[in-house]
């Protein structure tokens, strides 16, 4: 194990010009679980300067979490912390809870990772972070009213005065993310623990929000503590980097070290599940940068724009031929028009406009964009959970645009149709045992029952990699990963000829992301069933599907093959898009960075 104090990468050790901000040592974290003590973060040793970025990485139950929340006495009841922690050489292990109450939000604040569950949501967002300010500060109504303006202006938010009248529910993901920096940073800490800031965030408003934390470490001078599995984020904002595994830190180094040369195994095994675009055209080494720069300012690549055109549509001309589809598609979209009803004063919305796909049988169809783009929408009109204004929406031969929600045409179609939702936790009945959950449409459905419903769950749990024995858990005794596998088996259970996948990664580990990603690769393999992949991880969507779909703002912006989409993208959004895609590279992430400051500033 190394947990040695790494210098910087100048070589001069930054606590030779000044002291650490948060120093960490021999830290431990246990939890009391039926008498006995069961370790969560073992023996850890890091420091933190001023104006650095420490990343912290690993997998789910790695300790990350638990370890960092220990700093600040915010682990419940049932932990035990031991060692030294030292914040500006002051000890915070001993400080009084009165002590500790000053400290938060004024010397250190906290990034949650989900901005829904750590707002208060019957608060407005100003009103909250007017709170925090004139708890720590002897401020006037009025003036910690401007100032918390100001805070959500340097965030960035499009209309701060409306944001600061809006309650969390009214923001989007980014917007809360946005809105509870601003919080954190309304009393300029000295030390920033961002616990996976962008984990649920497109990669448009994740690169925003990473420039946003990288100027105001400048700004501000200081010490970020990243806690996060994403290893592009990572190569983007960190300085140095610890790796844990198992409650410890098996590895320490620079950005440059972890990512150029790795020395521990699970170090090289964590890097090596990371995907990332050019993965899935069989080649690792697809400069996807080179190719933007190609694509966008082909001046600047001293590349022939015409004849890097002329021979994209001799290859892709040939691919095509090759990949016609001589089935009826599976699902089929002509000017679709969805609309979200009127709900009291609210009214209707129109969430997608004039849109045009076919997805054939033993095709997968990536369909991504930012959110609000329109993808979900797609994904959950083509199960009959939304209804068609306008243009005829097909699903295995039946054009279900006129069914009613609830009527017997829509429910035969349906029995065709599977669907993985982007959160297993909460599309699994908490009450019920998984194996039920996996057999319950089979038996509502009137295919099976009795001994032969319980050969076909078995079989199913074979297929996603499940032991048998854990039909009988419930949802809560399963990691994320394996309740995402039980969400696959449950939506094969009808052997759809269809299946509709919206986000069924994104929040999930590298490793166990890679897993379940090869999983579900060979089920569609071997079952053969077409799918529509709704994703905003263009890294993923590259590694599974045939074809991509661009969507902005309820348009289709761009659709083609794999390659024609990530090799030579024609829309000024999709070259945006690619752009920000972070890389697990520093240096190339660097060029990427420059690369998407120069689309930004071209539009």
């Amino acid at each position: 194990m190394t947990s040695d104090v790494i210098g910087s990468p100048d070589g001069i050790d930054p606590r030779d010009r000044r002291g650490p901000v948060l120093e960490v040592r021999n830290l431990s974290v246990d939890f009391g679980v039926e008498k006995k003590w069961v370790p969560a973060a073992i023996d850890l040793n890091y420091y933190v300067n001023a104006g650095e970025v420490l990343a912290i990485v690993g997998e789910s139950g790695s300790g990350k979490s638990a370890s960092s929340m220990s700093l600040l006495g915010l682990l419940p009841s049932n932990s035990r912390v031991t060692g030294e922690v030292l914040l500006n050489g002051r000890s915070v292990l001993t400080m009084s809870p009165g002590q500790l109450r000053e400290v938060r939000g004024s010397e250190v604040a906290v990034i949650f990772q989900e901005p829904m569950t750590a707002l208060n949501p019957v608060y407005t967002v100003g009103f909250q972070i007017v709170e925090t300010l004139r708890l720590h500060n002897e401020m006037s109504p009025d003036a910690a009213k401007q100032r918390a303006l100001a805070l959500l202006d340097m965030v960035e938010l499009p209309d701060p005065d409306k944001a600061f009248r809006s309650y969390p529910h009214q923001l989007s993901g980014g917007q809360r993310q946005r809105a509870m920096i601003a919080q954190s940073l309304s009393c300029d800490p000295k030390l920033l623990i961002a616990d996976e800031p962008t984990t649920a965030l497109d990669v448009t408003v994740q690169a925003e929000i990473l420039d946003l934390m990288r100027n105001l470490r400048t700004k501000l001078d200081s010490a970020i503590v990243l806690i996060t599995h994403d290893m592009g984020v990572v190569a983007d904002l960190a300085d140095r980097i610890a790796v844990m595994r198992k409650g410890e830190i098996v590895e320490t180094g620079t950005a440059e070290q972890i990512f150029g040369n790795p020395q521990h195994e699970y170090t090289r095994a964590l890097l090596a599940a990371v995907p990332h675009l050019g993965q899935g055209m069989g080649d690792d080494d697809v400069d996807i940068t080179a190719a933007l720069a190609a694509a966008t300012h082909s001046e600047l690549a001293g590349v022939d724009r015409d004849e890097l055109e002329r021979r994209e549509r001799e290859v892709l001309a040939g691919l095509q031929e090759e990949s016609v589809p001589q089935a009826d598609p599976v699902l089929e979209l002509k000017d679709v028009a969805i609309e979200y009803p009127k709900q009291g004063r609210v009214p209707a919305f129109r969430a997608v406009e004039g849109a045009n796909l076919v997805v054939y049988p033993g095709q997968v169809i990536g369909l991504v964009g930012e959110s609000g783009s329109g993808k979900t929408t797609i994904g959950r009109a083509a199960v009959g959970l939304l209804p068609v204004a306008e243009g005829t929406l097909s699903v295995v031969g039946t054009d279900i645009s006129g069914f009613r929600p609830a009527s017997k045409e829509l429910a035969a179609v349906r029995r065709h149709v599977g669907m993985v939702f982007q959160d297993p936790s909460s599309s699994l009945n908490p009450r019920l045992p998984i194996g039920e959950s996996i057999g319950e449409p089979m038996y509502l459905a009137g295919e099976a029952k009795g001994a032969e419903l319980q050969k076909r769950i078995e079989a199913l749990l074979d297929q996603v990699e499940l032991p048998r024995s854990y039909r009988n858990r419930y949802p809560h005794e399963l990691s994320g990963g394996q309740k995402q596998r039980v969400g696959i088996a449950r939506a094969l259970s009808l052997r759809p000829k269809l299946m509709v996948a919206d986000e069924p990664t994104s929040a999930l580990d590298v490793s166990v992301q890679a897993r379940v990603l090869e999983l579900f690769q060979n089920l569609q393999r071997e079952l053969g069933f077409a799918c529509l992949f709704v994703t905003h991880d263009l890294a993923v969507v590259d590694v599974l599907a045939d074809h991509i779909c661009v969507m902005q703002r309820g348009r289709i912006v761009e659709q083609g093959t794999r390659d024609q989409i990530l090799r030579s993208p024609q829309d000024p959004y999709t070259q945006r898009l690619l752009a920000a895609v972070p890389l697990p590279d520093p240096q190339k992430q660097r060029e990427r960075r420059e690369l998407r400051a120069q689309l930004m500033a071209a539009e």
